[in-house]
This record gives C-alpha cells, sequence and structure tokens, in this order.
C-alpha cells in the first residue's frame, strides 16, 4: 500500500527528478539530492530561484551553497505539531515530511483507545513521532543514541507545548535499552522505530539493519503489554522491501492482529509524480 503525506502546508515537494528534488520549507527554497528522483525533469527558473544548494560531493558528503542569507534555524507546523528545521551538513533539515501519514496513524489510533497509551519510540531523531504521540495524548519514552539529536528533540518538545506531557528523553543504544526494559518489568501500549541502515550507539555498538532488525524485533514484542496497539517499522535502507518487512512480521511471535506494509511517498506538485521515500511495515491489534 502507498502512503501519501498530502495534508502539509507548510511543505511542498516542488518538483523532483535528475537525481535531485525542490522543497518549499515554509518560505524558504531548498535544492537537494534524492537517488529515488531518477527521472528526467526540466530545471526550469524554478530551479534557480532557491535560498539553498546542497551539491553532492563525488568523494562522499558534499556542501551546501547559500543563495540567501538563512536564519540559523526556523520552524514548520504540520497541523498541532512543531517542528525546527535547519540544513545539516548531511544534506537533511532534521525533518522528514514524508513520515506524516504515519504521524496521522499513530494519533488516530491513541485517539480512538480511549485510555492511557504508553509508547516507546526507537532511533528517535528529533522526535517527530514523539510530538505526534505525546500530541494525542501518550506517555512517550524516546530513545536515540546522539546527544545531538536529542537536544533537538527537547527543543520540538517545547515548539509543540508539550513540556508538560510525559516525556522521557533517553541517550542510549536501542536494543541494548530494549534489554533492559525487559528486565526492570516495564511494559508499552506501542512501539514505532526508524532503525538507520547504518550505525553506532554511544559506546561505539554498531548497528547494521540487515544483521540486527529481526533480532531488535523480537526483543521489543517481549516488551508490549496485554492489550498492545500497534507496532511500526520505518526503513529507508537500499534493497530492502516492504515485503520484507511484511515477512518479518508475519514470522514473529506478534499477537494475533493486522499488518499492512507499503511505500511512503510525497506528491510533486510540478506534475502529481510521487516521490518514494520509504517503505513503513506495522501490527496493529484487531481492537
Amino acid at each position: 500500500m502507498l502512503k501519501i503525506s498530502n495534508e502539509w502546508k507548510d511543505y511542498e515537494c516542488i518538483d523532483a527528478g535528475n537525481g535531485e528534488k525542490l522543497e518549499r520549507w515554509g518560505k524558504i527554497i531548498l535544492r537537494r539530492p534524492d537517488p529515488q528522483a531518477m527521472w528526467e525533469t526540466t530545471f526550469d527558473d524554478k530551479w534557480k530561484k532557491i535560498d539553498a544548494y546542497y551539491h553532492r560531493s563525488n568523494e562522499g558528503g558534499g556542501y551546501w551553497d547559500f543563495k540567501t542569507k538563512l536564519p540559523e534555524h526556523w520552524t514548520v507546523s504540520y497541523k498541532d505539531l512543531v517542528f525546527k528545521v535547519t540544513p545539516t551538513n548531511f544534506k537533511h533539515t532534521g525533518l522528514f515530511p514524508e513520515q506524516a501519514s504515519n504521524w496521522d496513524f499513530m494519533m488516530n489510533k491513541i485517539n480512538v483507545a480511549n485510555r492511557k497509551i504508553k509508547v516507546l519510540n526507537l532511533f528517535a531523531y528529533t522526535g517527530a513521532a514523539t510530538m505526534a504521540c505525546a500530541k494525542a495524548g501518550a506517555d512517550v519514552v524516546q530513545v536515540d543514541a546522539s546527544k545531538g539529536m536529542t537536544l533537538w528533540a527537547k527543543e520540538n518538545m517545547k515548539l509543540c507545548h508539550l513540556e508538560d506531557h510525559s516525556i522521557r528523553f533517553i541517550v542510549d543504544d536501542c536494543l541494548k535499552f530494549v534489554l533492559r526494559e525487559q528486565r526492570r518489568g516495564n511494559k508499552y501500549d506501542a512501539i514505532v522505530m526508524d532503525p538507520p541502515s547504518y550505525g553506532r550507539g554511544p559506546n561505539k555498538e554498531v548497528w547494521k539493519f540487515e544483521k540486527n532488525i529481526a533480532i531488535l524485533l523480537e526483543e521489543c514484542i517481549k516488551l508490549l503489554s496485554d492489550k498492545p496497539l500497534f507496532l511500526l517499522i520505518n526503513s529507508y535502507t537500499t534493497g530492502i522491501s516492504n515485503i520484507v518487512l511484511g515477512n518479518m512480521l508475519k514470522t514473529a511471535s506478534l499477537p494475533k492482529g493486522k499488518i499492512e506494509t507499503g511505500e511512503i511517498g510525497l506528491k510533486v506538485s510540478k506534475n502529481d509524480l510521487i516521490l518514494p521515500c520509504g517503505i513503513y511495515g506495522r501490527w496493529e491489534s484487531n481492537d
């Protein structure tokens, strides 16, 4: 199934093609590489009227070419959520707008549950999913190995006016944290994770998606409460299809429920093409 995040007002994928995408973040126009945009497009005048351009280096990495003086950071809103964005050294902005369809799914599930829901957010990055779940009324524990991303998530919490909500920020290796939570006897009604293709924990723990995801999934299932709501996996790992995620969920020791997998994407304003942005796999209860 294809999920399109098409309810944005502060974000727009203006055009995409030739390995790049042209985006509007609030009033600021960014031009960035995107390996999924393999088709051809015409670099018309819109591509020249930009505020910043990320140039990919042949040796890896790249750099931003700022055409106008930008603020150090600015904010974009999605419904009742507000997020800080800024061009980072790795071409990212601190937010993945295509994930909005997943935020909507989680907020809806939490809202209709009509009970207090406890959520675990693993590989939480800047905490967008955390804020979505907290805004819907859940208690959230978010875990990420990066101190810098965790500080950014705390800024997003303040922007969303969620300081009085129950949100715990943990800087740790995700698998180690899950195993400790098992020993403590802690349980969660919902778990969301966005594991990278490759990464390192705070103590140099090595994470490889293909090697570690099945192990993490099984250990996470042990943390589910007696009345679990959902378990959601996002992935941007090249070569891993949503069918793989579906097979993993179907063969895992999950309770009876509904399993759905698919791609997430963004509509390209210029021509209504869809820019694919990743895959998801989710289990949800039948209740």
